[in-house]
């Protein structure tokens, strides 16, 4: 796509922007994918006029990258740069799972619902925040539709992964709204400084995430081995085959978790690449 001229980009509205500062600066242009990854890569060099600015603009760029189909790793990166002190130090470290989720249709239900989505992510983050904190499991971030939390066990996250579909499955929603949640887990041995975790199992993590759809639990290879004891009655995983996901050199397999009580049919994952190979069956 040819870049803008400046004649072309003083035309546009403010709308294609995704923040206007007190001097009538038009910040961080949206309005098609290039955009989108410039304004990712870009987002914490704007100085913003207050937090409540800041997030209202975080906000509207995750939801544009969300319709260009960008996962936005950087903000995972980052996702700690503002959490220091004792909230850091709580964290745990060496091997731990993490679990991220994302309201699926985000976009369509904000559309539909208008003033009424503020209420229903405040129950969906509730519904979500409960879950993990009864699993026993710590809260990472939460912004917009997206929820990341760290297991020190990964019997655990699934636990809080199987709570959190349960209780939104059976929750009624405003102007009857189908509200799903897309789950990913991964277990792997991240670094955590002082401004948080890093490494590649917070990719790996979020790349899952990504790939699920609305309803689903899919784990990693690593979080899938990761489990050593039986699992309760009338849970399974499912092999799904391996496959190659952005960012990531080698396929990776992926395992979906089904519940007697859950939906268990899905499209494939949402992934770029090939589907590398398949094994049919269910394992331990």
């Amino acid at each position: 796509m040819p870049s803008l001229s400046a004649t072309d980009r003083a035309r546009l509205p403010d709308s294609s922007f995704a923040y206007v500062d007190s001097q009538g600066r038009r910040r961080l242009p949206i309005n098609d994918i290039s955009h989108v990854r410039n304004a990712l890569a870009r987002f914490d060099q704007v100085d913003f006029e207050d937090d409540a600015a800041r997030e209202r603009a975080r906000e509207r760029l995750l939801r544009a990258a969300k319709k260009h189909g960008i996962v936005p790793l950087g903000f995972f990166d980052g996702q700690l740069r503002k959490a220091r002190g004792a909230n850091v130090r709580s964290l745990p470290r060496g091997t731990v799972t993490f679990l991220l989720t994302d309201i699926e249709g985000s976009t369509r239900l904000l559309e539909r619902l208008g003033d009424d989505y503020a209420g229903l992510l405040r129950d969906v983050r509730t519904t979500i925040r409960t879950s993990v904190r009864a699993s026993s499991g710590l809260e990472v971030d939460a912004r917009a539709d997206e929820f990341f939390a760290v297991f020190r066990r990964a019997t655990h996250a699934l636990d809080a992964a199987l709570a959190i579909q349960r209780a939104l499955q059976a929750k009624t929603w405003p102007q009857k709204a189908d509200v799903r949640v897309r789950i990913g887990m991964h277990t792997g041995r991240p670094t955590l400084t002082d401004t948080g975790y890093v490494g590649i199992a917070v990719h790996i993590a979020a790349r899952i995430c990504y790939a699920s759809h609305g309803g689903q639990i899919l784990l990693s290879s690593a979080a899938h081995d990761a489990f050593t004891e039986r699992l309760a009655e009338g849970i399974a995983f499912r092999s799904l085959g391996r496959f190659s996901l952005h960012g990531l050199a080698e396929p990776e397999a992926l395992f979906q978790v089904n519940a007697a009580d859950l939906r268990s049919k899905f499209p494939r994952p949402r992934t770029i690449g090939p589907l590398r190979s398949r094994t049919a069956g269910e394992g331990p």
